[in-house]
């Protein structure tokens, strides 16, 4: 008898081709829906008080003005960089949509004493979650589509 034929190798080139595509096509499209859930417009940040509303004036940065503050991975004045202990202000028109941005602790401006990061259902949540917190005068709250990416922030007037 004469020498075994031996087996041919399995070609695995089609298969990894096919997970590649498809390793492709699941992280970009995850990227995708990342990008677009960090929008702004996608989500609804609201303020309310524990006390009556009270009208904020904006303080602008400008020559010779407060700067805002460089939090954490990036330059950025995003509230939802924000850390306990830093102050924001309302950038937003008086009586409407609040606009905060991270600002250097000040008159007028709002002390950050607790975060609350994931899921929140709205304004009876943040009054919840805010109502553990000693001091507080007012709460933020940013619902966006993706909850991992909401907040609620518990604010004192300075």
């Amino acid at each position: 008898m004469g020498d075994p034929t031996p087996p041919r190798p399995k070609r695995r080139g089609p298969l990894v081709a096919v997970l590649a595509v498809l390793a492709a096509v699941v992280l970009g499209g995850a990227g995708v829906l990342w990008l677009l859930s960090g929008r702004e417009e996608a989500a609804t940040p609201v303020a309310g008080s524990a006390a009556p509303p009270v009208t904020v004036d904006p303080v602008r940065p400008g020559p010779g003005g407060p700067a805002p503050t460089t939090p954490a991975p990036a330059s950025s004045s995003d509230p939802r960089f924000v850390a306990v202990g830093q102050c924001v202000r309302n950038d937003g028109p008086a009586g409407g949509r609040p606009r905060l941005l991270i600002a250097e602790c000040g008159s007028g401006t709002y002390e950050v004493l607790r975060r609350f990061d994931g899921e929140t259902s709205g304004e009876r949540d943040a009054e919840a979650k805010c109502g553990q917190v000693a001091g507080y005068s007012d709460w933020f709250f940013y619902d966006s589509e993706l909850d991992s990416l909401d907040f609620v922030l518990c604010l004192r007037k300075r």
